[in-house]
């Protein structure tokens, strides 16, 4: 079934301890949208400007991905720099340039109206919100945050919690939204918000599900090195929510195993730098890591 996901096409430079990558493929859609690829057709939604590479652009068409929801304005792409710590877990921001993305105002293609799954990836809460109003009965929708919009836009993303089926977020950021060291004690609680499923996000420590049938632990794919996590958690959400689109139905049926696809798919996004390492994975190598984690988790 039909997947539009709208969020942030970025260039991204990245650096670690070990190496440093300027201006690579990045943002919130990108990396979604790449990930659900393996699954299900995707749109993607987003605004580039006149820097941003044609290689780029192909590397989504071989994908599948259908881009005319993608703008391209005059300006700078949207583009964030940041440096990891040697743990891979901590990072800083040393630059953001909004770009042409600032004073984006996107108008929902009529022909994506009506897409039946829709992911609001990580972006601006009145951005996210804008495009919801624009659907047209939409089956299931997830929304992506972050802690800068839990800071400056709390109130808006309250508002947009009250129209989203699914909420996603990692666990600092729950912790934050409410006042709640307890992870558990605070994904349970976010109910009240009005999403009826809510996702943290644990990182390597995988995640936990609350909803109507309850909590559900998913464990992380462990790997033996981390070479940049930039991207993982919408790799995550991307890859759930093409693995949901692809199964349609009840979603409450599908969502566990949709987590852990998420997760698996994640797993291949930090094995590189930017896409580089998702870009060439198959569904086929999903599928083997997943069975590998069935067996790891069984007794």
């Amino acid at each position: 079934m039909s997947l539009l996901i709208i969020g942030t096409t970025a260039l991204d430079s990245i650096k670690t301890p070990h190496q440093e990558n300027p201006r690579l493929l990045g943002g919130s859609a990108s990396h979604a949208a790449v990930a659900a690829s393996f699954f299900t057709p995707v749109h993607l939604m987003g605004i580039v400007g006149d820097d941003f590479p044609d290689t780029y652009i192909q590397l989504y068409e071989k994908h599948g991905i259908d881009l005319s929801g993608l703008e391209r304005a005059s300006g700078n792409t949207f583009h964030w720099e940041g440096e990891y710590e040697v743990n891979m877990n901590n990072r800083r921001t040393l630059e953001t340039d909004l770009g042409v993305i600032e004073n984006w105002t996107p108008s929902v293609p009529t022909a994506l109206k009506h897409s039946e799954y829709v992911l609001l990836a990580n972006c601006a809460p009145q951005l996210q919100h804008h495009i919801l109003r624009q659907m047209i009965q939409p089956r299931f929708v997830a929304v992506d945050t972050m802690d800068l919009w839990l800071n400056i836009a709390r109130q808006e993303l309250e508002s947009l919690l009250k129209e989203v089926d699914c909420l996603v977020l990692n666990d600092s950021e729950a912790r934050q939204l409410m006042e709640e060291d307890n992870v558990v004690k605070a994904v349970q609680a976010m109910h009240r918000f009005g999403p009826r499923q809510v996702i943290v996000k644990k990182g390597e420590h995988g995640a936990i599900l609350s909803g109507p049938d309850g909590l559900f632990i998913a464990p992380a794919y462990p790997l033996d090195q981390v070479v940049d996590p930039t991207g993982a958690g919408d790799s995550f959400v991307g890859g759930m929510m093409g693995y949901l689109a692809h199964h349609g139905g009840d979603v409450a049926k599908h969502l566990r195993a949709a987590i852990i696809h998420g997760s698996i798919t994640a797993s291949f996004c930090c094995e590189g730098f930017g896409l580089n390492t998702t870009t060439e994975t198959t569904r086929a190598l999903i599928d083997q890591r997943v069975e590998k984690l069935k067996g790891m988790v069984g007794y």
